[in-house]
């Protein structure tokens, strides 16, 4: 039975007891949570070394970091260390979305190298095969389509994103609704080109019941992708995004009478006074499923600095209900990231979560109030041992050195100091 049905039967599984404890949760709590939708359980039925980890309502917001290959360059090792290194600067999930190289030896490379669970986009590897191939993507066969779902499911994957609601009606309304960036979705894209060029429907939506029948065999929680989230500024909220959305909240509810766990992906690139209502349009479309979302980005005029967009989007975000923020890295809309580029990625995202997490949970606000409290100390090694990046902060201290007790930054006018000398006079 999955994470869900156990749930529902009043059953307090492993993994729901693992986790509460992990989190600092009610087991029963998080069970209802979970029998309701509200929250999902990575953990495949056949990913036996995972740490089974929880998103959604009853949990704290986590932070999912994408890494893999791309056609361009292939270097397996160095995706393995990007994963290694996410995980390091506290990423809750990695997502292999590898385009590139020997796709099924990659995943599992990654999958062996860290112990966190593993989402990833089936589809990219059914149009890769299809390239290797020779043909065209919009070539991919249905049933290229499913191998490609099987496999991932088979071999462990905790969760993936299928793109079930990029349908052939919201295709059609592609061909009036005109926009500025149109549609930056991979796979979603791959599918829009193949309904057009063949005129049939998405299999994937078409033959929804078989592919919750292989997530429930698995238990692999579908992360409903959308294929029609708005890459730029101006398409945030339009007709196609808002569809597809009320297309996946009926799919939701499909999937957990099925008894298989579902999330749903948001956008995007989204104005910073529209986050609010983007969120709770989409809890209420999708009867509270746990939120998902890239970013969002709220300008689309930094390259290079997109990490530090999405994370102001994504504190936001989750601020008024978000549960799952997909970093974004430095890279983002330029090239393939660096090691260095998934670290600041991770570093950003976990920022914004941690900033909505320590208003919700007082052990996440406890640790803030002794890294006040070390600062009003001048105790540089509380504030090492408290540090979420600690290999910065030895950076930066070494870089800028002082001879005094304070930083380099103010010296022997260190504010701190001055009123604590004073104070201890009197």
């Amino acid at each position: 039975m999955t994470q869900l049905e156990e749930a529902r039967r009043g059953r307090i599984t492993d993994e729901v007891r693992f986790i509460a404890e992990r989190e600092g949760v009610d087991p029963e709590k998080l069970r209802r949570s979970v029998a309701k939708g509200h929250t999902v359980i990575f953990r495949n039925v056949h990913h036996d070394w995972v740490k089974p980890v929880a998103v959604g309502s009853a949990v704290r917001v986590k932070v999912n970091a994408n890494i893999g290959t791309s056609r361009d360059i292939v270097d397996v090792e160095a995706e393995i260390e990007k994963a290694k290194v996410a995980v390091k600067y506290g990423a809750d999930t990695i997502m292999d979305l590898s385009t590139g190289g020997d796709i099924d030896s990659i995943r599992k490379a990654i999958m062996k190298a860290v112990d966190v669970p593993i989402g990833t986009v089936p589809i990219y590897q059914a149009a890769e095969e299809a390239l290797a191939k020779g043909k065209a993507i919009i070539e991919m066969t249905e049933d290229d389509m499913w191998r490609a779902v099987e496999k991932h499911f088979r071999d462990g994957v905790d969760y993936a994103t299928i793109h079930v609601g990029v349908t052939r009606e919201v295709v059609e309304k592609m061909k009036r609704v005109k926009r500025v960036v149109g549609m930056v979705s991979r796979g979603g894209t791959f599918l829009a080109a193949w309904i057009l060029h063949w005129g049939e429907e998405n299999p994937f939506y078409r033959d929804y019941d078989y592919l919750l029948e292989l997530a429930k065999e698995y238990d692999v929680v579908l992360s409903l992708g959308d294929g029609l989230r708005p890459g730029g500024l101006p398409d945030a909220g339009d007709e196609l995004q808002v569809a597809e959305l009320y297309t996946l909240g009926r799919l939701v509810r499909r999937a957990r009478e099925a008894g298989v766990q579902t999330m749903v992906e948001g956008p995007g690139h989204v104005p910073i006074d529209q986050i609010p209502a983007q969120v709770k349009l989409a809890k209420v479309a999708t009867e509270d499923a746990p939120f998902y979302v890239l970013g969002p980005l709220v300008t689309d005029i930094f390259p290079g600095y997109d990490h530090i967009a999405g994370a102001i989007g994504g504190a936001i975000a989750a601020l008024h209900g978000a549960d799952f923020l997909c970093y974004v890295t430095p890279s983002e809309h330029l090239g393939l990231p660096t090691v260095e580029h998934v670290r600041e990625g991770v570093i950003a995202a976990k920022l914004a979560a941690h900033a909505v997490n320590l208003t919700r949970f007082e052990a996440d606000f406890r640790k803030d109030y002794l890294m006040s409290a070390a600062r009003g100390r001048l105790d540089w090694a509380k504030q090492f041992e408290l540090s979420q990046d600690q290999d910065r902060f030895i950076e930066i201290r070494k870089e800028r050195p002082t001879k005094t007790e304070a930083c380099s930054m103010c010296g022997d006018l260190c504010a701190i100091k001055l009123i604590q000398d004073m104070l201890r006079r009197r």
